[in-house]
């Protein structure tokens, strides 16, 4: 019989945790953030620019997220055997480009580049900058990983305004004044990458890579984590996509009070994945899950049928409450699989917001048959699938 006891690792102290760096780590997140999440939010000003599709619209989406999904497994995989956390500040220069290229595009070939770009950039990011904030956890993981990902959803939360109050007024070339912050980042990730370069160097021992349960149950978790995720990110790729189409279809909103709008739902999820990583920490990752999964479903079915201010309301409880699993997914994941940092980061990073690209897409085109509103009457069932977690492993991985 299983124990009920939750997987856990007890913290390490807090003087081995290097704040420093996690606050590096967390604020080149936000930057390489900021630009993917300013892709999601000029869509209506490239719609009108470009007299873009829907479909269009959601294969840009798809370019972004399909080329991370291709490449961050297969880069996980591969600096798990051999550590490149030098490479950090050219994932960031390949965003860098990305962002000029939007800035300066003269035609949908050149959109669609510059999201490629933008998802090269954030590949490469992505598997070893999960690592370094492990390594820089001091044993505290479920808050390095929430201050990691902390970043991410706050660069995901500006973009929207950043686009409102910049890019919408001074029109779409202003898109290339973020390469700058771009430059700033791989300065910062050149000094990140020398740091855990100096600490992998130092360190004599050797990765435990030996599983804590019996393969079968691992692989049936991580596959049902897998789908979790993904089941976050279709929907998170229905919000960013099309939530600001949403609130301007509905309720006739300006592009820029849509844009608002975007940015309530992103910046509840900056909360909850923040909250999540703690609390994770202290009652264990499992019960983080569960709460966000009963939590969510009942604020996904009331958004497409009420007012505007309940609409904004919902969406920052839904964007807390789904984001707070994450971290603790990825904590759940990298104890069920020791030593295999940038393998899960790579696929709960990549392969799932890859699989989240491709719903965009398809959204996208339910929204040109079916109309806009359709996308989110869809969506709003997702959730039950969390339902799921009842298949993940309750006794401890330690």
């Amino acid at each position: 019989m299983r124990s009920t006891t939750h997987p856990s690792v007890t913290p390490g102290p807090a003087t081995l945790t290097s704040w420093g760096v996690l606050m590096a780590i967390s604020l080149c997140h936000m930057i390489n953030d900021v630009m993917q999440s300013m892709l999601a939010a000029i869509y209506p000003l490239l719609q009108v620019e470009f007299d873009l599709s829907y479909a269009q619209i959601g294969v840009m989406t798809l370019a972004f997220q399909v080329t991370a999904s291709l490449l961050q497994p297969l880069i996980g995989m591969a600096t798990d055997r051999h550590p490149q956390p030098r490479s950090l500040p050219f994932g960031m220069a390949s965003t860098l480009c990305g962002v000029l290229m939007l800035g300066m595009a003269e035609g949908y070939a050149w959109l669609l580049s510059g999201a490629m770009l933008i998802g090269i950039g954030s590949a490469v990011f992505h598997p070893e900058s999960s690592r370094v904030a492990r390594i820089a956890s001091g044993g505290r993981f479920g808050t390095a990983q929430s201050l990691f990902q902390l970043g991410g959803n706050g660069g995901q939360a500006l973009g929207p305004l950043l686009a409102a109050f910049i890019v919408v007024p001074l029109g779409r070339p202003a898109v290339a004044w973020f390469a700058v912050a771009a430059a700033l980042g791989a300065a910062i990730l050149w000094q990140v990458g020398s740091w855990a370069e100096d600490r992998r160097r130092a360190s004599t021992a050797t990765p435990d890579r030996t599983l804590r349960l019996p393969r079968a149950t691992v692989i049936r978790a991580i596959a049902v984590l897998a789908v979790l995720v993904f089941t976050k990110n279709i929907y998170s790729a229905s919000m960013s996509s099309y939530f600001t189409f949403f609130t301007i279809d509905k309720f006739g909103l300006s592009t820029q009070g849509a844009q608002i709008m975007l940015f309530l739902f992103l910046a509840g999820m900056a909360a909850g994945v923040m909250l999540g990583g703690i609390i994770g920490d202290r009652v264990g990752p499992l019960t983080v899950i569960w709460v966000s999964i009963l939590g969510a479903l009942p604020l996904t079915l009331a958004l497409p049928h009420v007012g505007l201010v309940p609409t904004g309301v919902l969406a920052v409880l839904i964007g807390l409450v789904l984001a707070s699993a994450f971290p603790a997914i990825v904590v759940f994941a990298q104890e069920l699989v020791p030593g295999r940092t940038g393998m899960i980061a790579g696929l709960f990073f990549g392969f799932s917001f890859g699989m989240g690209g491709i719903s965009a897409a398809a959204l996208g085109v339910l929204a040109d048959a079916q109309g806009i509103r359709s996308v989110f009457l869809l969506c709003s069932v997702l959730p039950v699938l969390g339902l799921l977690t009842i298949l993940l492993p309750r006794r401890s991985l330690g």
